[in-house]
């Protein structure tokens, strides 16, 4: 296997113009409060996840598994896909309502987290701001099979296309409700512990110093971000001008993250990525 090849998808394509975009912090939680809504999912992370105790750690797990794929060479992706779909294999969970126990590895699951995931990371990036053709929406689908075979699915029967996303989203909303773990989770996902690093001094004796309020603002972004019906499902959150405040906050944090100099927000994977690049490139 080639150690310095650009990957599975390389700086000409979508895939690298959409996660170039810092933005996608608020599609991840998106994509968190969008899949709590499904409860076998729901379950599967709750009796098999230590994220109420380790939330900041299982986060930057997650982020250096995605950065991985985006970033690393195939033979890195292939590997941490490896990781991935061993530790699932080991993972079971009993379904809330039947009693049955199931596998978290089981395709309609994986699916399920594959969708809503990259759905959230392009659609957010485009309500943003960020340039994107419809032709540009469906390549991102389209290439994202990738990373859905890392996890164990069979490409053909993900999602490929904007409309086929649609289409998905309809068939499985009868499956979606709020459950007790839903809630639990959404009002832990919009205020987790901040670590300690980033609180006020313990001697003020509260914990709402900027980053809290930073995060507020970022998770209420990621909630005005949901599709409507899955803002009908958290029980009507939001006014009917919901999404555009959203939009425009998004648009708004976007500005200002670009204004951070290059070598800040962007992370060790996506800077090594680009290095290997410009090697290839001159070779």
């Amino acid at each position: 296997m080639d150690t310095e090849d650009l990957g599975l998808f390389g700086p000409g394509s979508v895939t690298w113009k959409v996660h170039e975009e810092p933005i996608l912090i608020v599609a991840g939680l998106r994509s968190l409060y969008l899949q709590a809504l499904h409860p076998r999912a729901m379950a599967g992370v709750a009796q098999n996840s230590n994220y109420r105790t380790d939330a900041w750690g299982r986060l930057v797990r997650t982020a250096t598994y995605v950065g991985t794929t985006i970033y690393g060479t195939t033979a890195e992706a292939e590997a941490a896909g490896r990781r991935l779909r061993t530790r699932h294999a080991r993972m079971r969970a009993t379904d809330p309502f039947t009693g049955e126990e199931f596998r978290v590895d089981e395709p309609e699951l994986l699916r399920w987290v594959h969708v809503t995931e990259v759905e959230s990371f392009v659609s957010t990036a485009r309500r943003a701001g960020l340039a994107l053709t419809d032709d540009e929406v469906d390549g991102y689908y389209a290439e994202q099979r990738r990373s859905a075979a890392l996890v164990g699915l069979d490409p053909g029967d993900v999602p490929g296309t904007a409309a086929e996303v649609a289409d998905y989203y309809r068939n499985v909303r009868p499956q979606l409700r709020m459950t007790r773990e839903a809630a639990e989770t959404a009002v832990f996902l919009t205020a987790p512990p901040i670590p300690w690093k980033l609180s006020l001094p313990a001697r003020v004796g509260l914990n709402l110093g900027p980053p809290r309020w930073a995060y507020f603002g970022i998770a209420a972004t990621a909630l005005g971000m949901l599709p409507p019906w899955a803002l009908r499902l958290y029980g009507g959150l939001g006014l009917p001008t919901t999404a555009l405040s959203a939009d425009l906050s998004a648009r708004a944090l976007r500005l200002a993250l670009a204004a951070v100099p290059r070598r800040y927000r962007e992370g060790p994977l996506q800077q090594a990525a680009k290095e290997r690049a410009a090697r290839l490139t001159a070779a």
